[in-house]
C-alpha cells in the first residue's frame, strides 16, 4: 500500500488539494501498477511562519532587508 506524505509551505484550496491528491494517484497507478483504492495521501500545510530555509523563516523571505544595519553584524548601531 503507497503512502504519500506531502507538506506545502502555506496553503491551498480544496480544489488544489484534491488535484494533487489525484494527480500522485494517478501517477503510481501508472508507473507501478498500483491499485488506486490502495493509494493513500497526505498533504500537511505548514505555516510560513514555522518554516525556513537558508537561515529565513519562509514568511520573511520576500520582506526587504533592513539595509541600516550593517550585513553580517547583529549587533551593529543603525546606519545615518
Amino acid at each position: 500500500m503507497p503512502f504519500v506524505s506531502i507538506r506545502l509551505a502555506g496553503s491551498a484550496t480544496r480544489d488544489q488539494k484534491a488535484g494533487i491528491v489525484a494527480d500522485v494517484t494517478s501517477s503510481l497507478v501508472t508507473r507501478l501498477g498500483k491499485n488506486p483504492a490502495a493509494v493513500q495521501v497526505v498533504i500537511e500545510e505548514v505555516s510560513t511562519e514555522n518554516y525556513g530555509a537558508g537561515g529565513q523563516l519562509i514568511a520573511d523571505r520576500d520582506s526587504p532587508a533592513p539595509s541600516t544595519i550593517a550585513k553580517g553584524d547583529a549587533h551593529a548601531e543603525p546606519r545615518p
